[in-house]
């Protein structure tokens, strides 16, 4: 599937130090410093295309955005992966309340979610891979849990048996209790009989009536969700066998953490006998003035409707990037005017003929970044700067800066 537009990205200085990129690892749930190597791979888990961008996803984007900013800056290249799961129950049925084919409605959102990405300059993957144009990997994939023993039927459908996976569980940190209680909230079906464990999950659901299916040797049918990304993942970011784990980052929103990422490092653990991640990053959920930002609320903040209301996607950017990427935090119209007046001073002083010293500041945010993408401690160093440059201080290169906070930031000054 296409991929949006490349995002141009100017080069920093050679001479310049970049530290060991720390992140906070879910599985350990500390700070580890990533390991320094020529090739990172990364996956981040993308959109059902049944609605438009909102806060929350691009919150997400944005937190991997950095970090492939990161470690590209460094000097290495980052192989990037990014699904999109155009079939799925919410696509079928927000399709079936509109009275709409559910590929039409698919492809309007994958093609807004597009130009949302481009808004708000996030480097596109290497590879964009649909559900649907992943299902001959899937079928590839079940085959082989099903030849390690992990798959049963229940029914015409297909189930993988999590615990043949001897660290399931280990990643998330939930109690028996916990992991059920979200299996069920985030389409999971624990007590569906057959199981042999409630917390199995579904790799292969044959076709129901009304709905799509495709050929496989299992029947005519569909992927489950879980498995989807474990194929995706294993196949297009080629993991090397030198390495311990499959690749280096699985990311996506904090909600992804279980069951999804649970289930799919699980899957990747009995196809390949190694770990599928070294490290598991997870951004924070976003609300809106004091609420839970939720579809069911009808509160979700969309980005191509700020965009197309006149705000500034570089506000946008900045708004989101004023607290850390794993807090959960609220957005107000309070917090987009706020960075809308930060980020115009900022132009204004990077304009001027005469600048603060610029040499400091740009340390300053490698640092920062390089601390688990301390984006707040960022943009206080950078409003500092404004300050300084506002009240006359010089010796610094404005373009200079322009060019750090377009390679690392995003920003498009």
């Amino acid at each position: 599937m296409k991929s949006w537009n490349e995002v141009a990205i100017p080069t920093l200085d050679s001479a310049i130090d970049f530290p060991a990129l720390t992140l906070t690892n879910s599985a350990s749930g500390v700070k580890e410093p990533i390991q320094s190597k020529p090739l990172y791979r990364m996956y981040v888990c993308g959109i059902t295309p049944y609605d438009a961008t909102h806060l929350g996803h691009a919150a997400t984007y944005l937190t991997f955005d950095l970090i492939n900013r990161y470690l590209r800056a460094s000097g290495s290249e980052v192989r990037y992966v990014q699904n999109i799961t155009d079939i799925d129950d919410p696509l079928l049925e927000r399709a079936n309340r509109d009275g709409i084919e559910w590929t039409d409605l698919a492809h309007q959102q994958i093609d807004l979610f597009r130009s949302d990405m481009i808004n708000l300059r996030v480097i596109p993957p290497v590879h964009y891979i649909g559900a649907v144009d992943a299902i001959p990997l899937v079928a590839a994939a079940i085959e082989n849990l099903s030849s390690k023993g992990s798959i049963y039927p229940v029914d015409q459908d297909l189930y993988f048996k999590v615990h043949a996976d001897s660290q399931f569980g280990q990643r998330s940190h939930f109690s028996q209790e916990k992991m059920m209680e979200i299996f069920a909230e985030r389409g999971g079906d624990p007590t569906r009989v057959g199981k042999i464990d409630p917390l199995d999950c579904l790799v292969w659901m044959s076709q129901r009536p009304h709905e799509p299916g495709w050929p496989s040797p299992f029947g005519v049918g569909r992927p489950g969700w879980h498995i989807e990304c474990t194929a995706i993942a294993i196949k297009y970011l080629e993991p090397s066998p030198s390495e311990d784990a499959l690749i280096d980052i699985q990311g996506g929103g904090s909600d992804l953490i279980f069951p999804h990422h649970e289930m799919c490092a699980a899957q990747a653990q009995v196809l390949s006998g190694k770990p599928l991640a070294s490290t598991y990053v997870h951004a924070g959920m976003i609300g809106l003035d004091g609420e839970k930002m939720s579809k069911s609320k009808g509160n979700l903040v969309f980005v191509s409707k700020l965009v197309t209301d006149g705000r500034d996607p570089m506000a946008i950017r900045w708004a989101l990037m004023k607290n850390h990427y794993r807090t959960d935090r609220m957005w107000t119209e309070e917090l987009l005017l706020a960075a809308e007046s930060e980020l115009s001073a900022l132009r204004s002083a990077v304009a001027q003929s005469e600048v603060a010293p610029t040499k400091d500041l740009v340390r300053a945010i490698i640092d920062s970044l390089a601390d688990d993408l301390d984006t707040c401690s960022v943009i206080d160093s950078i409003n500092s700067w404004v300050g300084l440059t506002q009240s006359g201080a010089s010796g610094g290169d404005g373009k200079s800066l322009i060019t750090a906070l377009d390679a690392l930031m995003g920003l498009e000054i």
